[in-house]
This record gives structure tokens, C-alpha cells and sequence, in this order.
């Protein structure tokens, strides 16, 4: 009896897995033709790629491991197709999403942690800080980046950490994640990334500086231009303070932090450096387009170097 019970059972097992397995055949296959149009920039296809990634979206959860296979494609036009489907398949994609960020390809990972980034989901965050680590700079990249879009508080020291990568792209992502979690103790490593060797992690840097707490911006930022910075650095961090302190809509606790920064600005206006009185010189009528301070306008009547002033009156110019 008990012989006879095992093989009934065995067969419907075996039945069960058969049935199982045609099913994913059939998901498979009709995730491969809606993909080939979704992904066409073939004229003939035009008019179908959007009811073919609407129909994968209507998938679910099912087209999603078929779509993590094909991650590994080298087409951007395909690799952005299955990164905006993911996004709009949305959560329900994120359980199988988690799973392959332990696979051994990091191309595949690097793209999962892109596409849990859009989707935007908070359950995603505790996965994607273990591989914020990952020897693949992309991954950790791509990790940080997806932190900051999701929001997720628990990845801040991540960023942190992240701010000092030996990749300029990593700490980019890390600045701009920074910004997205409005994370003030990054205030003093992004002030130093102003003279950051990678073009991005710097522009990165000043346009998060703008983002957090104002005053203690300003704050840091004079402290940093008192204990002396080079050429690079300064330019960018008297442009982030006038910028700030300038802003018209600004609290009256951050016009007296900016009404502080005058006298700082001002001193530069005397520099060997033409390219540093310009940016001091911006920045101040930014600050103060009125110039009720009387700096600018003495200023400008003594300047020698035709470029600067040409930069200084487009300025008040422009201001005005």
C-alpha cells in the first residue's frame, strides 16, 4: 500500500512540477516576443512598443525573472526598456530583484540596484546596503545611488562612507544621495570635494551644499575659506555662499549667517587671482544686487582685467 501511495503521490508531484515548468515555458516565451517589440527601434514596430511594455508590465511578478536573465545585454535601448518596466512593474518586482543582487555577475547586480532605485521602495534598502560595499565600483555606485532615491535613512552612514571611495563616480553617487536624504553631517567632506580630481563628484558636491541645513553651510564653508583652500575649492565654495546667502527667500537666520559672509567675500575682491575676484565678485552681487554694502561699484571702477568686469556688470545685469 504504502509502495502504491508513494507513486500516486510521485505522480502527482511530478505532474504538479510538469505543469509548473510549461507554465514558465509559456511566460518565458511570451516575455521574449513582447520584449523584441518593446525593445524594437524598428519604424515597422513603432506603433506596438508601448502595448508591448504595457503587456509586460501587466505580467507582474511573472515576467520578472525572465527579465533579470537579460540584464546582461549590451544594448543601452534594451537595458533601459527593462529598467523602466521593472520600475512600473513596481514592488511586487522587488522579491526577485533582492535574490539576484547575490548573484556572482556584477553587471547583474549593478542594474538590479538600478532598478530597485526606481522603483522606489523602502524593503529594498537593507538588501542593497550589502552590497554597498561590493568589489564592482558600478555596483556600489549604482547601491548608493538607489539608497538616496529611495530615501532611505538607514543607508546614511553608507553615503557617508561612500563620500571617501577611491572612484569619483561612487563618491558623485554618494553626494547626490547625500542631497536626496538632506544629510547635514556630510556638510565637511562635501566642502572638501569641492576640489574633488573627478569633475562630477565636484559639481555634485556644490549643487548638495545648496541642499542642506543653510546656515551651517555658511558656516562651515567660512570656517574651510579661513583655514585656507586652493584655487578650485575656493571658487566653488564663495559661489555656493553667495548663491545661498543671496537667495530671496531666505530665513532670517540665514540673512544674518549671509550678511556674515560679506566681509569674507569682499576680502577676495583684492586677489592676484582673476578668476577667484570674479567668483568672489558673483558672488556678492548675488548676495547683495543692490549693493547697499558699496563694494561692487568702487570695485569695478578700479578692475583692470577686462574679462572679469565683463563677468561682474553681466552680473548686476542680469540681476537687476
Amino acid at each position: 500500500m504504502n509502495v502504491i501511495y508513494r507513486l500516486v503521490l510521485w505522480g502527482m508531484v511530478a505532474g504538479m512540477y510538469a505543469e509548473s515548468a510549461q507554465a514558465q515555458l509559456v511566460t518565458d516565451t511570451e516575455v521574449d516576443s513582447l520584449f523584441v517589440i518593446a525593445s524594437s527601434g524598428e519604424v515597422r514596430f513603432r506603433d506596438q512598443v508601448e502595448p508591448a511594455k504595457e503587456a509586460l508590465v501587466a505580467l507582474g511578478d511573472k515576467a520578472v525573472p525572465r527579465l533579470i536573465e537579460k540584464l546582461t545585454t549590451k544594448s543601452a535601448r534594451e537595458r533601459l526598456t527593462i529598467i523602466n518596466i521593472l520600475s512600473d512593474i513596481g514592488p511586487v518586482a522587488i522579491p526577485d530583484l533582492v535574490r539576484a543582487l547575490r548573484r556572482s555577475d556584477g553587471l547583474v547586480v549593478q542594474r538590479v540596484c538600478w532598478a530597485l532605485g526606481d522603483i522606489g521602495d523602502t524593503t529594498a534598502a537593507g538588501p542593497l546596503l550589502e552590497v554597498v560595499a561590493h568589489p564592482r565600483w558600478q555596483v556600489r555606485e549604482q547601491a548608493l545611488r538607489a539608497l538616496g532615491k529611495i530615501g532611505a535613512s538607514v543607508g546614511e552612514q553608507a553615503v557617508l562612507t561612500g563620500l571617501a571611495d577611491s572612484i569619483g563616480q561612487v563618491r558623485k553617487a554618494a553626494a547626490v544621495s547625500a542631497g536626496r536624504l538632506g544629510l547635514n553631517p556630510a556638510i565637511t567632506p562635501l566642502i572638501a570635494h569641492l576640489d574633488d580630481p573627478f569633475f562630477g563628484a565636484r559639481m555634485a558636491a556644490a549643487e548638495t551644499l545648496k541642499k542642506l541645513d543653510t546656515v551651517a553651510v555658511i558656516g562651515g564653508l567660512l570656517e574651510a575659506i579661513d583655514e585656507g583652500m586652493n584655487e578650485t575649492r575656493l571658487a566653488h565654495a564663495l559661489t555656493v555662499m553667495g548663491e545661498l546667502a543671496g537667495d530671496e527667500t531666505a530665513s532670517d537666520r540665514v540673512r544674518v549667517a549671509g550678511a556674515g559672509a560679506i566681509d569674507q567675500l569682499a576680502q577676495f575682491l583684492t586677489d592676484s587671482r582673476a578668476s577667484i575676484r570674479a567668483t568672489a565678485a558673483r558672488a556678492l552681487v548675488a548676495l547683495d544686487p543692490d549693493d547697499n554694502c558699496g563694494f561692487i561699484r568702487p570695485w569695478l571702477a578700479n578692475e583692470t582685467d577686462y574679462f572679469v568686469r565683463l563677468q561682474v556688470t553681466s552680473a548686476v545685469a542680469d540681476g537687476n
